[in-house]
């Protein structure tokens, strides 16, 4: 059955796709492939691409459509874009953080934020420190986004300690 969401994220990779989309099912619950289209040999002057080869996976991740696209390597991933992954609590964080952050860049990870093995961002945000930073004006806020910003994988203990005072 198609999505019926009218938005979906397309990430275009080399030729990595079908292997991204895989690997992502695999950590988050209520995912799968949907389908997966192939080249043929219409357009090859163009694309490069050896019929046969995966095009475009359609896959879900918790339940929302996500495309991923074999385009080669004309363009790569950036920060610009990341893909937010909410967590209730610090279990959460610490599963996400391991398995997202398995085989990606180490010197990308920074306030939550890692860059997995594909080079896609994600950010991994935990809803209690979204709560203690929310007021800008509050010194309780302001100690513990100071606190955040220092981290890489968040502690939401320390988090929470710093807001304590």
């Amino acid at each position: 059955m198609p999505s019926k969401a009218r938005i979906t994220p397309c990430l275009w990779f080399d030729s990595q796709a079908l292997e991204a989309a895989r690997y992502y099912v695999k950590i988050f619950r209520k995912s799968k492939v949907r389908k997966i289209a192939y080249y043929g040999e219409a357009g090859r002057e163009q694309h490069g691409k050896k019929p046969g080869s995966v095009l475009i996976v359609e896959f879900e991740l918790d339940g929302r459509p996500f495309t991923a696209l074999n385009g080669g390597p004309a363009f790569k991933f950036n920060e610009a874009l990341s893909l937010q992954v909410r967590c209730k609590d610090q279990k959460e964080v610490d599963y996400y953080w391991k398995k997202l952050g398995a085989g990606g860049d180490p010197a990308a990870q920074v306030c939550g934020w890692l860059k997995d093995k594909y080079g896609v961002s994600w950010q991994i945000v935990p809803d209690p420190v979204t709560k203690l930073i929310s007021d800008h004006k509050s010194a309780k806020s302001q100690r513990a986004f100071a606190e955040l910003m220092k981290q890489k994988k968040i502690d939401i203990a320390a988090i929470q300690k710093a807001y304590d005072g």
